[in-house]
């Protein structure tokens, strides 16, 4: 048997408990084929967990995260919980903690499923988005004063430093050599002055250490403009935490469903453990129905193995979803009727194929 790799396994919240699952079958099923292990352990974390207990993982949870390869999570959140604490009490801690400095997130139109932009195929959406994922406008980093009075005042402070815009630059520019040798860095640097025209200064700087990448700047309006109207210009995005959590939506919309859409929280140098999630919510109100879209979660798998350096494997997975949106296996986001699990079982069957 070749190696193993331990996966702590976080399905969160809502569908988090049906696709984590749909997931890890697929996972399972490639492992065996290309002759590798995972050892995976479920973690109950999430805001289930915090109605119970008052946190959304023990105190000792990033300690006990750390002995792992990868983190495999679904969603996190419920209605009767605050929306403010699971990014801030789980998502963002891990990713902070961790130094998943690079939110990985693919935008692909597979085979079969129609995208809203009703003239473009296959060969026009497929590109990467790359969110600056420990810095920027979400680091909390404010203050409310007074807020219950006239003259009530909030502030967040958005954070730009020349290791954070050049460590995801430099990760942006190695990306596009290995797909269509461009890069294409979004902000809203005429309106941000300092900040952003910060970013720019420094992402141009990385830009010229590599001569044999296309590079262009654009203001995140045009891009959201250009994501509808010709998203056939774009290979790799780079961008800020928060232009990036947008976009990365507006992305998922143009595949035909935030359901399809994949990421990674990755940590490049392996110092700590990547995060590999959908892009989408917990869903609570669909949460248990056996309807919820698992691809996201499953392209989230072929991501981690990817990182993982199991490229093969990774690759079938893709091929596999593309077989089974292909043959019109569809979850209801997408018009169609097939379940949660059905899906699941559509992959699986390629892969053993």
């Amino acid at each position: 048997m070749g190696k193993e790799y331990k996966i702590a396994v976080v399905n969160g919240d809502g569908i988090g408990n049906e696709i984590v699952p749909a997931g890890v079958s697929v996972l399972m099923a490639v492992a065996e084929k290309y002759n590798f292990s995972l050892a995976t352990e479920n973690l109950p974390w999430g805001a289930g967990y915090y109605v119970k207990h008052g946190e959304f993982m023990p105190q000792d949870g990033l300690e006990k995260l750390k002995t792992f390869d990868a983190i495999y999570f679904g969603a996190v959140g419920l209605p009767e919980v605050d929306d403010t604490l699971p990014a801030r009490d789980y998502t963002f801690k891990v990713r902070t903690e961790f130094e998943q400095y690079v939110n990985y997130r693919p935008v692909k139109l597979f085979d079969g499923v129609q995208s809203p932009l009703r003239d473009k195929t296959e060969k026009d959406i497929d590109f990467v988005i790359l969110r600056e994922n420990n810095e920027g406008e979400f680091v909390q980093n404010g203050k409310i004063l007074y807020p219950d009075t006239p003259n009530g005042v909030a502030v967040d402070t958005s954070m730009v430093t020349r290791l954070g815009v050049e460590r995801i630059g430099h990760y942006a520019f190695k990306l596009a050599r290995t797909r269509g040798k461009k890069v294409t860095n979004v902000t809203k640097s005429n309106t941000l002055i300092y900040s952003l025209g910060f970013w720019d200064h420094v992402m141009g700087q990385v830009a010229a250490q590599y001569p044999d990448v296309a590079y262009e700047k654009m203001y995140v309006d045009n891009a959201a403009a250009s994501f509808v109207l010709k998203p056939e210009t774009f290979d790799v995005i780079v961008t800020t935490n928060m232009i990036g959590d947008i976009l990365s939506d507006l992305g998922g919309a143009i595949m035909g469903s935030l359901g399809l859409g994949g990421s990674g929280n990755i940590n490049p140098e392996g110092n700590y453990p990547s995060m590999f999630e959908p892009i989408h919510g917990s869903a609570p109100d669909i949460a248990g129905k056996n309807v919820a879209n698992p691809i996201g979660q499953i392209w989230s798998a072929a991501i981690m193995l990817e990182h993982l350096g199991e490229k093969e494997a990774a690759q079938n997975i893709v091929d596999a979803i593309q077989h089974a949106t292909a043959q019109g296996n569809l979850t209801r986001d997408l018009k169609g009727t097939a379940s949660t699990t059905e899906i699941a079982e559509r992959v699986v069957n390629f892969i053993k194929a």
